[in-house]
């Protein structure tokens, strides 16, 4: 009941303080942490932090500068055996009580991230078991979920891992899992603007559970939840909010571009304050981070104000280069999603 009236109160977004609950702390060890989306809506729910397991070093930095109590390790989850002493060292056992979350590198899945390529280029890489660099990475988390055997995991990805190999991938996973004890809810597909995120962001979402208890899944609203009110609020910290400087031609294609056109020359959409944004684009880890076009001024969206399409709290602080911000800020799961899917997996396995 107090969730429900969360969800009907008449403003227009949710924020992060609307889960906060400081009784019933379930630990949870964080792997792929990135920028800490994930990790800050299961904190919002009363989840309490173990370890977080990153493996960029910047990404690092932006957790330990906003979260001085999280422990952070700066670890490869590709090297299994080092990992498993990693972890074992830290919580002192071969098994966890509590929950793994984690979103393994979703490059090799992508449609997205690969549609600059044709199928027989070289460089088209949503190959899946062949990928040698990320592709593995879903077996090494679910390896490591074999040897601790949390009571329950999450694994987050793109839509793209429910048919790469012909399904095969994922068939894979929920077998192997299956064989260990553990009762896998179907696959989820989420688009976060009917789950209060003024966003279009379509995700995958695995949630499991060592033993026979049942998910309730995430309900979502009627409607999608506009941009346009992410807009209205003045920004008052500035960290993160420098917008880029643009030529005056740029700056005239902009003005004449309509709600929710592209700006062909610049790639860039400007959006449409009555609808959701498109989806906030992470960029590459070596190239350059780049934004949607702001429906009001004819600029590029700051750092600051594409976090908060993504519902980041605006005193949350991303380090490192303007680029690397955009790819933190792009890769990271809604902290309002995320604390809907916490939320609903303490009431199903933990209440």
């Amino acid at each position: 009941l107090e969730f429900r009236r969360v969800l009907v109160r008449s403003r227009k977004n949710l924020v992060l303080s609307d889960f906060q609950k400081k009784e019933n702390h379930i630990p949870i060890i964080s792997f792929f942490s990135g920028a800490g989306g994930l990790d800050l809506g299961f904190e919002a729910a009363g989840f309490q932090h173990s370890m977080l397991i990153e493996k960029i070093p910047l990404f690092c930095d932006t957790l330990r500068l906003n979260r001085p109590n999280w422990s952070v390790f700066n670890a490869d989850v590709s090297e299994t055996e080092e990992m498993v002493e990693l972890i074992r060292n830290n919580i002192g056992s071969l098994s966890f009580d509590g929950v793994f979350i984690g979103g393994p590198p979703c490059q090799p899945f992508s449609i997205a991230s690969n549609q600059r390529f044709s199928k027989t280029d070289k460089n088209f890489k949503r190959v899946g078991f062949e990928h040698k660099q990320n592709g593995n990475l879903l077996f090494n988390y679910v390896e490591l979920i074999k040897i601790f055997r949390p009571k329950v995991f999450l694994i987050e990805n793109v839509s793209g891992l429910m048919d790469i190999d012909n399904g095969k991938q994922l068939a894979s996973v929920y077998c192997d899992l299956q064989q260990q004890g553990y009762s896998l809810y179907k696959p989820q597909i989420i688009n976060s603007e009917y789950f209060h995120v003024p966003q279009q962001r379509i995700r995958l979402f695995i949630i499991g559970y060592l033993g026979n208890k049942k998910f309730s899944p995430l309900q979502p609203t009627n409607t999608p939840l506009a941009c346009g009110n992410t807009f209205e609020t003045p920004i008052i910290n500035q960290h993160n909010h420098i917008t880029r400087e643009h030529s005056a031609e740029s700056i005239l294609r902009y003005m004449e571009l309509a709600y929710g056109q592209r700006d062909k020359k610049g790639r860039v959409d400007r959006l449409d304050p009555s609808k959701p944004s498109k989806t906030i684009i992470a960029g590459g880890t070596k190239g350059g981070g780049r934004s949607h076009l702001h429906p009001y001024i004819p600029r590029t969206l700051s750092v600051r104000e594409s976090a908060r399409l993504q519902t980041f709290p605006d005193d949350y602080i991303f380090t490192g280069a303007v680029a690397r911000q955009f790819t933190q800020v792009g890769n990271a799961v809604p902290p309002i999603l995320a604390a809907q899917l916490a939320t609903a997996i303490k009431h199903s396995y933990f209440e």
